[in-house]
């Protein structure tokens, strides 16, 4: 009793101190002392809100970094934007002070990208597919089995070719991408009430699939058999909860962050295209900056997508073992099952070859991008 009454009191301390700072306009130092474990003491507080004014005062430049999900997250989606603000802090020798707007509080995705291409703010987080307006190519990325696994995703956008190819054309429309975030494959999730996990296209038939806008998935899931189900993101959990939807396909980590681990029974690894996201730049606020704080941005974000992918598997196993106390199964496909869904639905299919000339200019255009996935660079990442 006693130990549950410390706990709600530390707790009523640090809620209190949070909102007190955050009412003084000290929100990014709120955030650090929270994550720091050290809003309910004092001492440690003023501590860190004195060198986070200390830096802000320092700093010739401030860096405005928003993203849609909540600091924590990290823990089981490897988001990893405490690390970027360290980083980039580190790397300009303090030349830039950030600024952290996390959990969607200035937006997510598409709007994201509209006020960093705007210069409203100065970097965010949002999905690679948000890049897809202003430069379709990227888009190319949601092509089945191109470089769904973590290992061909990290080798296609560090590859010299993506990089003289797709980084010049989202440049044209004021971006600049810092670093490209792995989070891991979409998955194959499906509602409470299953008949066992998805192990093959088969036990996909007529299964109502929640769908995101992309034609492409859309077309894949119809090509593997399933019924393609367009529901908005925020109307997805209360679709699988009332059967309007009986699947759906985010990541593992973001299924937990998301709070979908009480309705869903069985997820399987189909591997087939990833739940990536990137770091975008106003390239505008980028150019003015001096070259020696350019080139520290630019090595915080080769620091910081090292560690995203060292954190890779444990944010996975850390969502799985949240996953599994309520219940739900895994299921990793065999080399027989994984065929099958690429003979299905993959990137090599004649259906798809109108998105390939589309987007990638010519066939032999893409089959360039075909080459730099499947050519292991300099990075390492771990595959479920």
């Amino acid at each position: 009793m006693t130990d549950q009454k410390t706990k709600a009191e530390i707790a009523s301390v640090e809620r209190r101190n949070f909102m007190k700072l955050t009412a003084s306009g000290a929100f990014t130092t709120a955030l650090v002392a929270g994550a720091a474990g050290t809003l309910s003491s004092t001492e440690a507080l003023a501590q860190t809100s004195k060198e986070e004014a200390e830096r802000e005062k320092a700093a010739d430049h401030v860096m405005t970094v928003a993203t849609a999900y909540v600091l924590g997250a990290t823990r089981s989606y490897p988001i990893m934007q405490l690390d970027f603000k360290e980083n980039i802090q580190n790397a300009t020798a303090g030349k830039v002070y950030v600024k952290l707007a996390p959990g969607g509080q200035l937006g997510a995705g598409g709007a994201l990208a509209q006020k960093v291409q705007g210069g409203t703010i100065q970097a965010a987080q949002h999905s690679l597919s948000n890049f897809a307006p202003f430069a379709p190519v990227v888009d190319l990325i949601n092509l089945p089995y191109l470089c769904g696994s973590n290992q061909r995703f990290v080798n296609l956008v560090s590859s010299d070719h993506w990089k003289n190819t797709v980084n010049p054309l989202v440049e044209s429309k004021g971006f600049k991408p810092l670093w490209y975030v792995v989070i891991d494959p979409r998955v194959v999730a499906v509602r409470k009430g299953g008949d066992g996990p998805v192990k093959t296209p088969a036990d996909l038939s007529g299964v109502k699939f929640r769908v995101p806008g992309s034609q492409m998935l859309q077309q894949y899931y119809r090509m593997v058999g399933a019924n393609p189900t367009p529901v908005a993101w925020g109307e997805t959990p209360s679709a699988i909860k009332q059967g309007v939807a009986d699947a759906l396909d985010p990541s593992v980590g973001a299924l937990f962050v998301f709070g979908f681990k009480d309705i869903l029974s069985y997820v399987s690894f189909t591997q087939a295209v990833p739940d990536s996201q990137v770091y975008s730049c106003n390239l505008e606020w980028y150019n003015s900056l001096p070259s020696d704080v350019q080139e520290g941005i630019d090595f915080a974000s080769e620091i910081t997508s090292a560690q995203n992918l060292a954190k890779v598997p444990a944010a996975r196993n850390y969502a799985m073992a949240e996953l599994r106390k309520s219940g739900v199964e895994f299921h990793s496909l065999s080399s027989d099952e994984l065929a099958e869904w690429q003979d299905a639905g993959g990137y090599q299919r004649s259906e798809w070859d109108g998105f390939k000339t589309e987007l990638a200019g010519s066939m032999d255009a893409f089959d360039k991008m075909v080459e730099a996935a499947g050519t292991m660079g300099r990075y390492y990442v771990h595959d479920a």
